[in-house]
């Protein structure tokens, strides 16, 4: 795939127009505020996994509705006093796989906490084990379009309310400094990065990589990669539902979130991206409130972002912040 989207000197600048919904802070306040009606009532099980480095607890914890949502906290095996923890959310379709998957930051030092993401968990990886019990109306395989009849029934209001909910789970671990807590993922686990840095407001650092679900009204018309298809799937079918489905995802736009950013930002993107493209991330770095925001560039690569070369700076940004 050669660049296809626009030249880096404008992506620097580039801005999203797409309208911010007025009732965006009171849609989330209310939700959050709904979700803490009911007990957090974090649960941390000890789990046998034969590593000798790290301890690795099995989470359970009330997400949206009150409903359990699971997770992996893993600690350095001789830690005595609460750390930095790094909370990370997952890529689109995988789940919080095994405990042996996830040991590059317990190898810092810092504390780790993965969340399993609700009724996902089946497309790769090791696996999922947090199911998603609110139904919804008829939608394209796929998450992008389940009950987005509505920003209240929007399947991406139950995953980023369990995700500001699994911040307060990671937190409240007598081994975790609360006060020092960053947050980070990949592809759809930057999109949900985004939105908990625009949620929760004491963070010490975000860092979204290439993340989707960002500039939704430019992501669902240039590009034919999937996830963003399903949506112009979905209105093939449902003809005329154009602006209502817009409307909808805008109270879910990465773009939004970062306006509410509050802590320093590492983004990345690549230039051959196809399923997250540049501008798309571009839009909401550029919107991230924060002064202290940085973006690393991967000229010729697709979703794979920077891979492991972008662990490196991460480890390299967190080591001054975390």
């Amino acid at each position: 795939m050669a660049l296809f989207d626009l030249p880096l000197d404008e992506l620097r600048t580039y801005r999203s127009t797409s309208p911010e919904p007025e009732d965006f802070d009171a849609f989330w306040s209310k939700t959050l505020q709904e979700a803490r009606e009911h007990d957090l009532d974090a649960r941390f099980e000890p789990v046998d996994t034969g590593l000798s480095t790290v301890r690795v607890y099995d989470v359970t914890f009330a997400g949206f509705g009150g409903h359990p949502v699971k997770g992996w906290l893993t600690l350095p095996a001789g830690a005595e006093e609460p750390l930095p923890v790094v909370v990370e959310f997952m890529g689109y379709g995988v789940g919080r796989g095994l405990p042996h998957e996830h040991l590059l930051w317990a190898s810092t030092g810092r504390a780790h906490f993965v969340m399993d993401s609700r009724g996902q968990g089946s497309g790769w990886g090791g696996g999922g084990a947090t199911a998603d019990p609110v139904g919804a109306g008829p939608s394209y395989p796929g998450f992008m379009t389940r009950g987005i009849e509505s920003p209240e029934t929007y399947y991406y209001r139950r995953l980023f309310t369990d995700a500001v909910r699994a911040v307060e789970a990671a937190r409240s671990h007598p081994l975790v400094d609360p006060a020092r807590t960053a947050v980070t993922g990949i592809s759809q686990g930057g999109g949900i990065t985004l939105a908990v840095g625009g949620l929760v407001p004491d963070l010490v650092a975000v860092a979204p990589d290439v993340p989707f679900l960002c500039h939704f009204p430019r992501a669902a018309t240039m590009t034919d990669s999937h996830p963003y298809r399903e949506i112009g799937l979905f209105l093939k079918t449902h003809r005329g539902r154009t602006e209502d489905t817009l409307r909808t995802l805008s109270y879910f736009d990465g773009v939004h979130f970062a306006a509410r950013g509050s802590a320093p930002a590492l983004f990345s993107t690549a230039l051959e991206d196809t399923v997250c493209p540049p501008s798309t991330v571009f839009a909401a770095f550029n919107s991230w409130a924060h002064e202290d925001r940085e973006i690393e560039v991967y000229d010729f690569n697709d979703h794979e972002g920077g891979g492991p070369y972008q662990e490196a700076a991460k480890l390299r940004w967190l080591r001054s912040r975390l």
